[in-house]
């Protein structure tokens, strides 16, 4: 029942203590519980990862990297295209969440796509650059989410595309154009999300803006399940590394 399944994903976000020496064994603590559940909660939770990454490019024989893409879902919004692109990675430090990858990959007969358990700060696709990166609801999960952003960079051909979506808080003084949180906002979700080990940050858009040429930011906010008086912040971005 779905209900039963929501009460489950909420018991390890909210209650179930995350234990684990490293980051990879505190992720594996986290999703291993929930694995089979993830996907329908999470669709509910996490907005706009359809339409960011159906507006991304898709070159013909593109190399995608999708980091901390976990059960693969993200993977779906690509399944008018996939059969264009060369090789889809799907890089994730939880195996109960790859293993679900694999299997939807397997069912789907996606056999351009890998489920990779490997490290964001990182990984590097075996034929050495990507065309595009994306990041979908991780780099708050990612502990040195700088050098995520910069390994991306990195591993990315010049023109290649990189494609965020995720909680965020505003600055108190935000830059040009971006929207302005209240006390509230900026003071709250912060440590309600530090209890799952997820760390909306202030500086996840300016960095971004720092290292690539910035084609779309959108700033939004949506309603959390179950707590329906509550919307939390999430943004989306792309940007473009700049040609050599």
């Amino acid at each position: 029942m779905p209900f039963l399944a929501d009460m489950k994903v909420l018991y390890h976000m909210l209650l179930k203590p995350v234990r684990g020496d490293d980051h990879a064994q505190r992720m594996e603590s986290f999703y291993g519980g929930q694995a089979g559940a993830y996907d329908d909660f999470r669709r509910r939770l996490l907005k706009g990862r359809e339409s960011l990454y159906q507006q991304l490019p898709k070159p013909e024989g593109a190399v995608w990297v999708d980091m901390g893409g976990g059960t693969g879902s993200n993977i779906e919004n690509l399944a008018d295209s996939i059969d264009r692109l060369k090789k889809v990675y799907v890089v994730d430090l939880s195996e109960s969440l790859l293993n679900v990858a694999s299997k939807r990959f397997e069912e789907k007969g996606w056999s351009n796509a890998k489920a990779v358990v490997a490290d964001a700060t990182t990984f590097t696709p075996e034929a050495g650059l990507a065309d595009v990166v994306t990041f979908s609801y991780s780099l708050t999960m990612i502990p040195d989410w700088f050098a995520a952003i910069e390994n991306a960079k990195r591993i990315l051909k010049p023109g290649g595309h990189i494609g965020v979506v995720d909680f965020y808080v505003g600055r108190k003084y935000p830059q040009e154009e971006m929207k302005k949180h209240g006390w509230l906002s900026r003071t709250l979700w912060q440590p309600w999300f530090a209890t799952d080990n997820v760390f909306p940050s202030k500086d996840h858009i300016p960095f971004l803006r720092h290292h690539f040429s910035q084609t779309h930011l959108d700033e939004q906010r949506n309603r959390m399940p179950y707590v329906p008086l509550l919307k939390t912040p999430y943004y989306q971005f792309i940007g473009q590394k700049k040609e050599a």
